[in-house]
């Protein structure tokens, strides 16, 4: 990617309400940049016509509203052409150097035990010691690419491929919420409970996924985690503050 470089798009319909904005067909940082720096754009450039925008490995969807563009703009033209237009406008000499503000979130991990059962067989996979799963895995920049599955779950890039494994041969009925995991080439972190057949190393005392707060979700696509290893009396006091923070949070 080159200082300079104008963006590249391709603009498709889904359904009648809403475009997708195709900024790459593989998964990448790079391609991923671009994702940003569109998101970027709307969150401070935003038309009266759209309703929400979704970010995704890919692509950027935005639905907008069909009956206040019939109404306000071009009646000769469709609305879906409206918002291509404006796209098309609105991008032609945006840069892929734009400066775009990264948000850091530090996840702590109890490591192993009952938190994480499936360690060992992830260390044994690769020939590794627990340790060194938990060296390499709490030592990487990851990043969130986007949301989704489940409330507040998190598509996270950035794992090596030294503490790959695959997913279970029969996921469990129940994955403990915070529970983090491995599958395959990913890691991720359950923020409810749910069924699930990834390789289960740690548990975070942190909530993900909080339904009384005005943004639900802790991450959002374009974050950076990183990991830090922590001892199962920290997990305690850090989860006992997170209660009590949850209640004081629902009295308001």
């Amino acid at each position: 990617m080159k200082d300079g470089e104008l963006m590249d798009f391709i603009l498709h319909p889904l359904g009648d309400q809403a475009v997708t904005i195709e900024l790459g067909t593989t998964i990448s940082e790079g391609i991923f940049t671009k994702v940003q720096v569109i998101t970027a754009y709307l969150e401070q450039h935003p038309p009266i016509w759209m309703i929400e925008y979704i970010p995704a490995f890919t692509t950027v969807t935005v639905f907008y509203d069909p009956y206040l563009l019939s109404n306000q703009y071009d009646q000769e033209k469709l609305p879906y052409d409206v918002v291509c237009d404006f796209f098309k406008e609105a991008f032609s000499d945006l840069s892929v150097q734009r400066e775009i503000n990264t948000n850091v979130v530090e996840i702590p991990v109890c490591y192993g035990g009952e938190f994480g059962p499936d360690i060992e067989t992830v260390a044994k996979m690769n020939g590794l010691t627990i340790d060194e799963v938990i060296h390499i895995h709490s030592s990487a920049d990851y990043i969130v690419y986007m949301i989704g599955f489940a409330p507040g779950f998190a598509y996270i890039g950035g794992m090596s491929e030294k503490i790959a494994a695959p997913r279970l041969e029969t996921p469990r009925l129940k994955i403990p919420e915070r529970s983090v995991g491995i599958a395959g080439m990913q890691t991720g972190i359950y923020p409810i409970e749910t069924p699930g057949g990834w390789q289960l190393i740690g548990r975070t005392p942190i909530r993900l996924f909080r339904p009384e707060e005005d943004t639900p979700s802790l991450l959002k696509a374009g974050d950076k985690i990183r990991f830090k290893p922590i001892s199962v009396a920290q997990y305690i006091e850090l989860e006992q503050d997170s209660k009590i923070s949850q209640v004081k949070n629902w009295s308001k």
